[in-house]
C-alpha cells in the first residue's frame, strides 16, 4: 500500500490521502496550548492597560477575555489529546486491515489477495472508510473527504459485521 501512495501518478490521484491508514495527529496539543497562552497574555496586557482609573472596561474586559481564552485553550488541547489517544488505540486494528491490502493501478481498486481479513474489490474511499471504521476513528475524517459519504458493501469483513 505504501508503494501505491508514493508511486507514479499517486500525487495526481491523491492516493496518499485516499488510502490513509489513519488520521495524522502530530501532537498539535502543545502548539495549540502555546497559541492559547499567547492570546491569554495579550488579553492580560489589555487588562493591564486599563489599570488607569479612567479605563475600568479594559481591566474587566481583559480579565474576562483571558479567562475565556484559557478555558477555550484547555478544551482544544483536551480534544487534541482524545483524538491522539483514539489514533494510538486504533492503530493495531487499522494495521490488521491495511497491511495485507494491495492497490491495483489498472482498475484503481484495493483488494486483499488472500481474501482475509476482508474480501472483494473496494474503491480507495470505501477502503479508507473500512479501515477508519474498524480502527474507531471514522469520526475524525476531515470535512469534504469522500470516504465520509461512501458505504462499505456488506460481507466485506470475513466472519464478522462492520463496526460502523
Amino acid at each position: 500500500m505504501r508503494d501505491a501512495a508514493d508511486g507514479g501518478g499517486a500525487a495526481r490521484k491523491e492516493l496518499a490521502a485516499r488510502l490513509a491508514k489513519g488520521p495524522a495527529k502530530s501532537g498539535d496539543g502543545l502548539l495549540h496550548f502555546a497559541e492559547g497562552m499567547v492570546l491569554v497574555a495579550l488579553s492580560l496586557a489589555w487588562a493591564w492597560m486599563g489599570t488607569d482609573p479612567e479605563k475600568p472596561l479594559y481591566v474587566w474586559g481583559g480579565i474576562a477575555l483571558a479567562v475565556l481564552l484559557f478555558i477555550g485553550t484547555l478544551a482544544v488541547v483536551r480534544g487534541d489529546g482524545r483524538e491522539k489517544a483514539a489514533e494510538r488505540a486504533g492503530a493495531p486494528r487499522a494495521a490488521t486491515l491495511w497491511d495485507p491490502a494491495h492497490y491495483c493501478r489498472g482498475c484503481e481498486s484495493v483488494f486483499c489477495p488472500q481474501g482475509e481479513p476482508w474480501q472483494g474489490l473496494l474503491t480507495p474511499e470505501q477502503f479508507k472508510r473500512l479501515v477508519w471504521d474498524e480502527a474507531g476513528y471514522a469520526d475524525q475524517l476531515p470535512p469534504g473527504d469522500r470516504a465520509k459519504d461512501v458505504d462499505v458493501p456488506p460481507g466485506t469483513l470475513v466472519g464478522r459485521p462492520l463496526r460502523g
